[in-house]
């Protein structure tokens, strides 16, 4: 408290701007090319979160999604999280499971950190460079006597995997008014798609799953509370087109981080790609500034909005009966010079397609549940839904056709 008084540092100007977006580096193209060390583990020390997640659609309707978390909150050692959902549209059965590892090692013997293994599963990534599907992951897991997991997922060449922004710092929003120190990051690198064949073993009974999916490696530098205050996520995949993706990712920031200041927040970063004929055809990135309007035709779009939204009696958040998404960006197909651009609407009233109401704070690690309820109310949830949909997709020849698929998308409440 005394190293204020004799600081001989220029005050910090009341209202020079507390966060800087990923997209101040990729204002013309957003696409960053992902480098090998872009998908390594960092494992860092200090309030950080890292993740990284599979989201498999079977080809039947089976949705499944595998997640390591690797969570590290000051002197305390990090504690490492394997948890799998397993979700039947058709019956509504989900199977669940989330379970501390034990023994994390990464790099495993004889690979690099894009791969990890503990006691409980291993995931391993392996290049092919020049064949059809360059790079894989082999995801092993044995969860619980109930559930364990077998699964290959392979990226097609003519779909990399991207950042926003490239080189080192490529794919990073920073807060606080000094970059140099900046309080905090969150960083974004994804597979938008991918096809993954394997098995899924419950009670003893084998099932076959196989379809796309994305993959998205996520790093959180702060509490997670004082990143964003809402969060939204969508996943459409479909096999119309010889395949097609259309993904988002959105946080918007507390009031304590924006362009002026304190109290300038409630900022929207919104980071997307398209993927048609299994080829990475654009990526988009925007962040929607609370005192700008957003041009309707602005050349590079990437939004999600809610609508008709009514308040949960069980969570107090206002939850959307329904949620437009929208993409446009140049084209980085050479031959199809011009712009790709998307739109779909999903229907969410009544609980439509909802698959799970997730309770945050009864599933994540507990040292992370003691930072984030530090904040007096603070509660967060996640919706997560899987419903048919259909994307509008506009090619660089304004070609418009209409595209059915599934979307897996995600609303997450946080303050």
């Amino acid at each position: 408290m005394f190293s204020s008084l004799f600081s001989t540092s220029a005050p910090v100007d009341p209202n020079a701007p507390t966060f800087h977006p990923v997209t101040t580096q990729a204002k013309v193209a957003p696409y960053g090319p992902l480098e090998a060390k872009d998908t390594e583990w960092s494992c860092a020390g200090g309030t950080v979160a890292e993740t990284q997640v599979f989201y498999t659609m079977g080809e039947d309707g089976t949705w499944l999604s595998c997640q390591i978390i690797h969570s590290a909150i000051g002197v305390w050692y990090p504690t490492i999280q394997f948890a799998c959902k397993v979700y039947n549209p058709k019956t509504r059965e989900i199977t669940w499971k989330s379970i501390n590892v034990t023994n994390f090692v990464t790099p495993p013997p004889g690979l690099d950190k894009r791969s990890a293994k503990a006691d409980e599963f291993s995931v391993t990534h392996k290049s092919a460079p020049g064949s059809d599907f360059p790079e894989t992951y082999t995801i092993r897991a044995n969860l619980s006597a109930e559930l364990q997991i077998s699964l290959e997922v392979s990226r097609p060449k003519a779909i990399p995997g991207y950042k926003i922004g490239a080189g080192e710092k490529g794919g990073y929003s920073y807060f606080g008014p000094d970059l140099t120190k900046p309080d905090g990051y969150v960083i974004h690198r994804f597979w938008p798609r991918y096809y993954a064949t394997g098995h899924i073993i419950r009670n003893g009974a084998a099932e076959s799953i196989q379809g796309p999916g994305m993959f998205v490696h996520a790093i959180q530098g702060m509490r997670p509370d004082l990143i964003a205050a809402s969060w939204n996520f969508a996943n459409f995949q479909s096999p119309q087109l010889g395949g097609v993706s259309a993904i988002q990712m959105e946080f918007t920031t507390i009031s304590t981080y924006g362009r002026k200041g304190n109290d300038s927040g409630g900022v929207a970063v919104n980071i997307g790609s398209l993927v048609v004929g299994d080829k990475l055809v654009a990526v988009t990135a925007e962040t929607r500034w609370p005192d700008e309007q957003a041009s309707a035709d602005a050349p590079i779009r990437s939004r999600a909005s809610h609508h008709k939204a009514q308040v949960d009696a069980d969570t107090g958040y206002p939850v959307p009966a329904e949620i437009s998404y929208e993409w446009a960006g140049p084209s980085l197909i050479a031959e199809s010079a011009g712009s790709y651009a998307a739109k779909l609407r999903v229907d969410l009233a009544e609980d439509k397609g909802l698959v799970e109401k997730v309770d945050v704070l009864a599933e994540i690690p507990r040292v992370i549940k003691m930072a984030v309820s530090y904040v007096a109310g603070t509660k967060p949830f996640v919706y997560q839904w899987l419903n048919p949909a259909t994307l509008t997709l506009t090619g660089p020849a304004d070609e418009t056709t209409e595209v059915e698929g599934t979307l897996y998308n995600e609303a997450t409440f946080i303050s």
